[in-house]
């Protein structure tokens, strides 16, 4: 796919609606309103005082809860010519320091929360140059500056460093260039087209996350549209922010419909404004789908995608979606079916094996990992490990996962790294976490664990020591006591047969 020359990047969506209309809503966050004037002074603003510290061609780690400062940080990050690693606020000390180190830094954008939380290591990683916002500090929003153009980042420089789960316990970056971002934004454009300057997309989803920024924070750049930001989702809050602002693209989540479904005001909220509804990061329940469409008269538009895609492979077309189904693949794109076990054989449709992709989106590769950039990219396909099936109109249909990886509230958990945090506590002697179904989250942690002989500990135990080392979504929420881990012949924890076996307990 070819990009028209004033939308190499995001940065060039974002100006091209600045100069379009500069008087436009761009961003709204409790009380700041920003204009799309005011908003590019603000980014040309901070973009400058990171320029000033010698960022360009460097990366700058932004560590910021949702919020007016993390947007305009990022676009500042980008405009300045550095690479933007986007990182959870709520990471414990453990899991920042893994990706800090890996990454790398030249400056942090940090919020005041965070900064009293890590100041130690934040220094230890980036010097001087840790820049606090937001609290009783600072902010990044300027609406006082004099208008200025952006500056222009080059489309084949990288744009994003992602970091994403680990099946050796440890954080992959994931390097991204502004081409194949901007690229990704205008394909799902192409299936799920957004009106010029007038829409008002929600984003109750995080900013440092690949899926908040593919479905809200970009489109709004490329559409003019006002983006109005959540700090954390909250179903009460989400209803009346629905109302009161006029959403007309809802940008949500499987836990954030069930959660909003289940709610005892969903029939009697007016939620007439919205116009479309995207959902992505894990399978939504076919059930969910229809309340939703039937009270909130929107339709939800299913896609598929991974960090390493920028990330969006398919999406459902608006106006021919197949329920059940995450879509046909976005131009450009290449999907197909492959045997899991040659990676080669392409299967006909309606078999099932692994799906695996190719197109201008894919990633650069994993920084410092030459080994897992091959492994997941050959000859250009980039291997998904989910399993799934094409039907005979191209749909894609997800059925399992061939790698051991769990989706939690959207969020990708990969169990060896809660294994490595289990095997860390005196008392265990050996552990293995495993994905457990979940009807809200879709699915949960839950750790098993042998202990040492003579030793003892409690589930509230295992679970404060894990709450310690692990962010909040990566926790288990149940402990099992075993005898024994099941493993297979080579020695690998066989985490089918432990689900089976717990699936058996429980009966």
């Amino acid at each position: 796919m070819d990009l028209a020359p004033h939308h190499q990047t995001v940065v060039h969506m974002l100006q091209a609606s600045v100069h379009r209309n500069p008087a436009g809503s761009a961003l709204v966050f409790r009380d700041v309103r920003l204009t799309y004037a005011q908003l590019a002074a603000s980014v040309t603003r901070f973009a400058g005082e990171l320029s000033a510290l010698g960022c360009a061609g460097s990366r700058v780690a932004v560590l910021l809860p949702n919020g007016a400062d993390i947007v305009i940080a990022i676009y500042a990050t980008f405009t300045a010519g550095a690479q933007a690693v986007l990182l959870n606020p709520d990471y414990s000390e453990r899991e920042l320091a893994e990706i800090l180190d890996d990454a790398k830094p030249l400056a942090v954008v940090t919020g005041s929360q965070q900064f009293a939380q890590f100041e130690g290591l934040l220094k230890r990683i980036v010097g001087h140059h840790v820049l606090v916002v937001g609290g009783t500090t600072r902010t990044l929003v300027d609406t006082a500056a004099p208008p200025a153009p952006l500056a222009l980042p080059k489309s084949e420089t990288l744009a994003i460093l992602q970091y994403t789960g680990g099946t050796t316990g440890r954080s992959k970056g994931v390097n991204l260039t502004h081409r194949s971002v901007a690229t990704n934004v205008i394909q799902r454009e192409a299936l799920v087209p957004m009106r010029m300057d007038t829409e008002r997309i929600l984003c109750m989803t995080p900013l440092f996350h690949a899926y908040a920024t593919a479905m809200a924070l970009f489109p709004a750049a490329l559409s003019g549209a006002s983006l109005v930001v959540l700090e954390r989702f909250k179903p009460e809050l989400v209803f009346a922010t629905v109302e009161r602002e006029q959403i007309t693209v809802f940008a949500g989540a499987p836990s954030i419909y069930n959660a909003l479904v289940a709610h005892p005001d969903f029939r009697s909220r007016d939620m007439s404004s919205l116009r479309v509804c995207c959902s992505g990061s894990a399978p939504l329940s076919v059930e969910v789908l229809r309340r939703w469409e039937e009270v909130a008269r929107a339709p939800i538009v299913e896609g598929y995608g991974l960090t390493e895609a920028s990330p969006v492979l398919t999406f459902n077309p608006q106006g021919r979606p197949k329920p059940g189904s995450v879509g046909i693949a976005v131009p450009g794109t290449q999907i197909q079916i492959v045997d899991a076990a040659d990676g080669q054989t392409v299967l006909e449709v309606g078999k099932l094996g692994e799906v695996r992709a190719r197109g201008p989106q894919l990633m650069q590769g994993y920084r410092n990992r030459p080994e897992e950039t091959a492994e997941m990219i050959r000859d250009g396909w980039i291997y998904t490990g989910d399993i799934g099936e094409l039907d005979a109109d191209g749909y894609l249909y997800i059925r399992d996962r061939k790698k051991d990886m769990v989706i939690v509230g959207g969020f990708n958990v990969y169990p060896r790294e809660v294994d490595e945090v289990l095997y860390s506590h005196p008392a265990i002697l050996e552990a293995a976490a495993i994905g457990v179904s979940d009807t809200y989250r879709g699915e949960v942690i839950h750790a098993c664990v042998r202990l040492r002989p003579g030793e003892s500990v409690t589930e509230s135990g295992v679970i404060e020591h894990c709450a310690k080392n692990l962010v909040r979504y990566k926790v288990p929420v149940k402990v099992h006591f075993v005898d024994a881990i099941p493993r297979t012949p080579v020695g690998k924890v066989d985490r089918r047969a432990l689900g089976a076996q717990l699936r058996s307990a429980a009966t």
